[in-house]
């Protein structure tokens, strides 16, 4: 053979091949399905490229995929007359992983064959489910459009390297022979074969042929059948499909092992003319915070496919669903450019996004579950919509989840409709507060008086937190408020003051403007508040004032903070405020307030500027 060289796989490759081999063990037969996913593809990229380039058919348009036993050599072997490989291309595909982040995601795997299994099946194995039966896979193909004496043989026994040469082959395509493991006999029986293409690949858009040999007076006769309908899923009357066969072509065209949450198959028709299958997964792809990650639905007009990863047809908060759209209105020439300007595509995706919030509204009403599960995969994205999609806010809001002090648990189980209906008479707001952690939320001061109210707050702890609710504004006419910010609604919590303690609040009065004098213009004011119980002092921002998570997130993104102004307030039924206004000593008075408001602000922020000096504060007060 020419050309002919033996190169090494890239280290991921060969990690994920040995994982690949004793994870997918016990679903080898998944081999298959892959092989003539993989395939149908091909035809697919054919079909587009021969819209502009018919001679790329080369006289031969009828595209199929074709499986063949041969019980003496113990081979199969899969062909497809699509669109074919260039050397440089079958080194790409077939030597390296293209995504970045693999090498994370496989060290990241563990020695769990089950957890392993759902994971890999996230990533999409593809070709390399061949070697979970195969011990050596042969690989011959040509790309449509060039010679016959630039086709490509591939070779690999999955252990580290593989070889690559220059062949001769008449017909474009690909061809793949697996040279089966001791003990994979039961992939040679074409009635295994056939069940296996039935159960898998039925859905597929263009036939799946086996060979037949029958003997004829003395000579062996070789006949094709095709074995699955050939008719794509989706076109279809949706009375007729089975569940098994749209999970099925969930897992074609997702690449994924587990079964999908929801799915929702529809046709319109009038002023556009559209069918749309769109599905819901169960378990967030590995890769889906990479900046590369690859989202968005199939694209194929009147039947004809044009591009995966169309992400035009879906804001990016809603970047988990996968599916097709299949449209009758885009030309066949239609380019990414074209649409991301297009008007009918402006018009698919407002449709296409609709109708998967339906399809999440429908499962969260009816299937709560299934919802949770979802949640716990996807809800920091559907975090991101209401930032994104104003026009779908108040449905997205609904699907929102949240943990709140009315459960005692970290778990985002509670919707806005479930603390609506909790709300106390007379309350008109929607409480909440965003902290670094589950942890520090709970336990925040700031809750101290709507605690003892037995008033529900939401604790938010996630990062994207703080920058939805600054969307957020309101849900069913209520308005929402942090507790962390100074609110005239937390004032009228707090109970009706008596004379007896006006009197000594008014007594207070120069303790307060002594301390405002003291800390001048490092605090935007110094109030005394009822808003706590346990606590001496807190800090607080106007309702107007960038609150301290969002200072956090302008730091975390390297944009420069503009300086956070606090309101300092003070209990003064607390113990240690009572001691600092009775100090008559400066140096002692300097020391007490400094250190109530260093309390307050490492409860509000997380961290101080110089934590040494509060410690050697404390200390002196303590022994003092």
């Amino acid at each position: 053979m020419k050309g002919q060289e033996t190169r090494g796989f890239q280290s991921e490759v060969k990690q994920l091949l040995h994982l690949m081999i004793h994870s997918l063990y016990s679903n080898k037969e998944i081999f298959l399905r892959e092989l003539i996913s993989n395939a149908s593809d091909a035809a697919d990229k054919l079909r587009f490229r021969a819209l502009s380039k018919p001679e790329l058919y080369e006289g031969d348009g009828e595209l199929r995929v074709r499986v063949s036993c041969d019980k003496e050599k113990r081979t199969i072997t899969i062909s497809d007359n699509g669109i074919g490989m260039s050397r440089d291309e079958v080194i790409d595909h077939l030597g390296t992983i293209a995504k970045s982040g693999t090498k994370a995601f496989l060290e990241s795997m563990g020695s769990d064959q089950a957890q392993d299994s759902q994971l890999i099946g996230q990533f999409g194995v593809g070709f390399y489910s061949a070697f979970i039966v195969a011990d050596k896979v042969t690989v011959r193909t040509r790309a449509a459009g060039a010679t016959a004496s630039e086709a490509v043989f591939w070779e690999s026994a999955g252990e580290g390297e593989y070889t690559v040469a220059d062949i001769e082959k008449a017909d474009r395509g690909t061809e793949i022979t697996l040279h089966l493991r001791e003990g994979e006999d039961e992939f040679l029986d074409n009635w295994r074969i056939r069940s296996v293409i039935s159960k898998y690949s039925d859905h597929i858009a263009l036939p799946v042929e086996i060979e037949q040999q029958e003997e004829k007076d003395g000579e062996t006769v070789v006949s094709w059948e095709k074995i699955n309908k050939a008719q794509a899923l989706w076109t279809r009357n949706r009375a007729e499909i089975k569940d098994e066969e749209y999970t099925e072509f969930y897992k074609h065209i997702a690449h994924d092992f587990t079964d999908p949450l929801a799915w929702s198959h529809n046709r319109v028709e009038g002023k556009q003319e559209y069918t749309s299958l769109l599905y819901i997964p169960s378990q967030a792809p590995w890769d889906m915070w990479n900046r590369d990650h690859k989202h968005g639905l199939k694209l194929y007009v009147q039947r004809v496919f044009i591009m995966d990863d169309a992400e035009q047809f879906m804001p990016n908060y809603l970047r988990f669903v996968r599916g097709l759209i299949d449209s009758s209105d885009l030309p066949l020439n239609v380019s990414r450019e074209i649409l991301q300007d297009s008007a009918i595509t402006r018009n698919l995706r407002n449709a296409l996004s609709k109708r998967a919030l339906q399809m999440l509204e429908k499962m969260a009403k009816n299937e709560s579950e299934k919802y949770q599960t979802f949640w716990d995969q996807f809800g920091l994205v559907m975090k991101e919509g209401p930032a994104e999609d104003q026009a779908n806010q108040q449905a997205i809001a609904k699907l929102l989840r949240f943990a709140s002090t009315h459960n005692d648990s970290s778990v985002q189980n509670v919707s806005l409709e479930d603390y609506v209906s909790r709300m106390k008479e007379g309350q008109d707001k929607i409480y909440y507060i965003t902290a670094d952690s589950y942890a520090a939320a709970k336990s925040s001061p700031h809750l101290e008086l709507l605690r003892k109210k037995g008033i529900e707050v939401l604790l938010l702890s996630d990062r994207v937190d703080e920058w939805m609710m600054s969307y957020l504004t309101e849900f069913d006419g209520k308005s929402f408020q942090s507790v962390a910010k100074a609110d005239e609604s937390l004032d009228k919590l707090a109970d009706e003051v008596d004379e007896q303690t006006k009197e000594a609040e008014k007594a207070l009065e120069p303790f307060v403007d002594r301390v405002k004098a003291l800390l001048g213009e490092r605090v935007k004011d110094v109030r005394l508040t009822h808003r706590l119980t346990d606590t001496p002092a807190i800090v607080t921002t106007d309702n107007d004032e960038m609150s301290t998570q969002m200072a956090k997130l302008f730091a975390a993104a390297g944009q420069k903070v503009p300086e956070v102004k606090y309101i300092f307030e003070l209990n003064p039924d607390h113990a240690l405020v009572k001691r600092a206004s009775d100090t008559s000593s400066e140096e002692d008075f300097k020391e007490w307030v400094e250190l109530l408001l260093d309390q307050a602000m490492f409860a509000e922020r997380g961290t101080l500027e110089d934590p040494n000096q509060f410690i050697r504060r404390m200390n002196q007060l303590l022994v003092s």
